[in-house]
């Protein structure tokens, strides 16, 4: 965001839970730190506990007084969201806000999940909608705002509906823009399904757009040894003010969507600046990809086969 705009602050949380994925580091610490500095009751599911430990560590230091709690997630496991959920629970008490912001960006080669899913796919996409469909009773019980992170990722390529799982011919950008539009499609319909049935739900999108995160840095994980070419630019022009976002900033939209009571339904919010790369947090037009209600039935109905989460039908 550029240096003279304040950021959004977000409102008071206190008496609210809420459930943040991928708040061990990067853009989601930033979020999870804010979340916590509003009072909310903070829950982190981590797939690195140790990560999640300093993480948590590291938040209480900026904030005294916050509660956080990690919990083990795995989003490219079906059995480890299903152990999340059934852990939530047996807690048993409502949840308020949910961030989906957890993600994996263009590994070298194609991977595969646990469960034979391809990873962005598997894990962008599958793993977060079996996440709300484990938690929905809690979700339901809070009356939940559910905040989904995309990117301008998807604003180009399509879902490959002939190959979900690119199995026959890789392509790493084509497969995460893939994720993001079946997860964009996936949070609107949600919206619309409880908007439906009463379930007393809502649902938008957000997205960060373009700062130096840990998304195409050197991820071994992944393949990827060395960080990107395009991280190196982004760096660089973040590090001057030029265009790109912070870390900081693209914390602001997430949280815009998922807190302020000016922040609608069924909406996209993202940075407003220049190509919408940074700059404050503002409503954007929903993308092309986004738009077609059939295209979301589908994805909502192909991903409850996929994943065996179903949502009920009223």
């Amino acid at each position: 965001m550029p240096r003279n705009e304040a950021p959004f602050t977000v409102p008071s949380l206190r008496g609210k839970r809420a459930v943040l994925t991928g708040g061990s580091d990067g853009i989601g610490l930033r979020i999870a730190t804010q979340l916590a500095r509003a009072g909310a009751e903070l829950v982190l599911p981590v797939r690195n506990p140790r990560k999640g430990d300093a993480a948590a560590a590291g938040i209480r230091e900026q904030v005294p007084d916050a509660q956080v709690t990690t919990l083990p997630l795995d989003l490219s496991s079906l059995d480890s969201v299903a152990a999340f959920g059934e852990t939530m629970l047996a807690d048993g008490r409502p949840v308020h806000l949910l961030i989906n912001n957890a993600g994996v960006m263009t590994p070298p080669e194609r991977q595969a999940t646990a469960d034979g899913f391809e990873l962005q796919f598997g894990t962008n996409h599958l793993g977060h909608v079996a996440l709300v469909g484990h938690l929905l009773p809690l979700l339901r019980a809070g009356q939940a705002r559910v905040t989904s992170q995309v990117s301008i990722a998807a604003n180009q390529g399509s879902i490959n509906w002939d190959d979900l799982n690119w199995e026959k011919s890789y392509n790493g950008q084509g497969a995460y823009s893939q994720s993001k539009i079946a997860f964009g499609l996936f949070g609107l319909e949600l919206d619309r399904r409880s908007a439906a049935n009463g379930w007393g739900i809502t649902s938008n999108l957000s997205h960060p757009g373009v700062a130096p995160t840990s998304l195409l840095s050197a991820r071994p994980e992944l393949g990827r040894e060395r960080d990107t070419a395009l991280v190196k630019v982004i760096r660089w022009g973040s590090a001057r003010g030029l265009i790109f976002g912070t870390p900081e900033s693209a914390a602001q939209p997430a949280l815009f969507a998922a807190t302020s009571p000016s922040a609608q339904r069924g909406h996209l919010y993202g940075p407003s600046g220049v190509g919408h790369l940074g700059g404050p947090p503002a409503a954007q037009k929903l993308y092309s990809r986004l738009r077609p209600e059939d295209q979301a039935q589908r994805v909502w109905d192909v991903s409850q086969e996929l994943t065996g989460v179903t949502f009920p039908a009223a």
